[in-house]
C-alpha cells in the first residue's frame, strides 16, 4: 500500500539511512530539525515560514521525500526545494510533487516554483512533461574567482529598510522581460526582513543605493553555509552605475566578516539588461559554472462568470392541449 504523509521525528532515522551515502551532515541535520516542526504543521498557510517534507511509503519503507519552503513575504508562492526518491524511481518523485500541487493548491497557493541544473534532462522531463510545469529562463553563477575590476571605487550603498520595500519591489519587477512578470514579479513584502530570521536556512543581507531620493540599485548577499556567498543585483537602467563599484562594495562587505570565502554573482537571463551584464562578466574573465532552469507552475483564478437565470427541468410530466 502506497501512501503519503507529513515526515515526523520517528522517520529521521530512517530518512538519515536512506541518504547517509550523500555524506552530508548539514542536510541531515536539516532533514532531522522538519521531522520535529510539530506545530508549524498546523498553521494556515498564510502563516507559514518554515521548510516542511513529506514522504512517500510502501509497505512502510520510505521510497521519496519532498521539501517544500514558502517564500518570505508571500506564503502563498511555494518553492520545491528538495526531492529524493530512490534510484529511477521517478514516478515516486512524480506523485510527491502531484501530491503537493494538490495539496496546498487546495490552500490558496497561486504558484509553485523549482530551480533544476541544466544538466538533469531526466529531472526536467519529470517537472515539465510530467508534471506541468514551464519553464521560464535560466539563472547562471559566475565565480568570482581572481576577480580583478578595472576601477577602484566602492558603491556607497546603505543597509535595505523596510521602508524601501515597495521602492524595490518596483524595481526588481521593472526590469524583468514583460513576458516573465507575471510568473516572476515579487510584492514588496518579499523583500522584507523575515520576521523569524533566525529560524530560516539561509542567511541574507539586503541593501540599497540611492540618487536624488530614488533607489537606483538593489543588492543581496545570501549564504547557507557562512562559506559560499552569492551576490545578486538589481538595477534601475536608467542610470550609469559601474558594474565594478558594485562588486567591488559586495566583497569588502563579505570580507568585514569572513577572511576566507567563495563567492558567485547570480545572472538572470530573465531581465532586461542581462546581455550587458554577461557581456561583462567574459570581459572579466569570470567562469559561468551553473546554469540552473527555472520552472513555474501557476494557478490561474477564473474569471467570474455573470450568475445565470435559474434552471427548471421537469421530468414525468407532459402537457396536453
Amino acid at each position: 500500500m502506497t501512501i503519503i504523509r507529513r515526515l515526523n521525528c520517528f522517520d529521521a532515522p530512517k530518512i538519515k539511512k536512506m541518504i547517509s551515502y550523500l555524506g552530508d551532515d548539514r542536510f541531515s541535520r536539516a532533514i532531522t530539525a522538519e521531522a520535529f516542526a510539530v506545530l508549524h504543521a498546523i498553521f494556515p498557510l498564510k502563516y507559514k515560514f518554515v521548510p516542511e517534507s513529506f514522504i512517500l511509503l510502501e509497505n512502510n519503507e520510505i521510497l521519496g521525500l519532498i521539501t517544500i519552503a514558502p517564500t518570505n513575504g508571500n506564503p502563498y508562492k511555494i518553492n520545491i526545494t528538495r526531492l529524493v526518491f530512490k534510484q529511477n524511481l521517478y514516478d515516486v518523485g512524480k506523485q510527491l510533487v502531484e501530491f503537493i500541487v494538490a495539496k496546498y493548491g487546495a490552500k490558496g497557493a497561486i504558484s509553485f516554483n523549482v530551480i533544476v541544473d541544466q544538466s538533469h534532462d531526466e529531472l526536467l522531463n519529470l517537472f515539465m512533461q510530467g508534471c506541468g510545469f514551464r519553464h521560464c529562463s535560466f539563472e547562471n553563477l559566475w565565480k568570482l574567482d581572481n576577480f580583478v575590476p578595472q576601477i577602484n571605487d566602492i558603491a556607497p550603498f546603505r543597509r535595505c529598510q523596510n521602508s524601501d520595500c515597495k521602492a524595490v519591489a518596483n524595481l526588481y519587477n521593472s526590469e524583468l522581460k514583460t513576458h516573465y512578470k507575471y510568473s516572476l514579479a515579487r510584492i514588496k513584502e518579499e523583500f522584507k526582513e523575515p520576521v523569524f530570521a533566525g529560524m530560516t536556512n539561509f542567511y541574507k543581507n539586503r541593501y540599497v543605493l540611492e540618487n536624488s531620493g530614488n533607489i537606483t540599485a538593489y543588492m543581496s548577499i545570501t549564504t547557507s553555509d557562512n562559506f559560499n556567498f552569492i551576490i545578486d543585483i538589481s538595477l534601475n537602467n536608467g542610470f550609469e552605475l559601474h558594474y565594478d563599484a558594485l562588486i567591488n562594495f559586495a566583497l569588502s562587505e563579505i570580507s568585514a566578516r569572513k577572511t576566507k570565502f567563495c563567492a558567485f554573482v547570480k545572472h538572470r537571463q530573465y531581465t532586461f539588461n542581462a546581455d550587458e551584464f554577461e557581456k561583462y562578466l567574459h570581459e572579466r574573465n569570470l567562469n559561468c559554472i551553473q546554469t540552473q532552469c527555472v520552472l513555474v507552475k501557476d494557478f490561474y483564478k477564473p474569471l467570474k462568470q455573470t450568475e445565470s437565470p435559474l434552471q427548471i427541468f421537469r421530468f414525468g410530466e407532459f402537457s396536453s392541449n
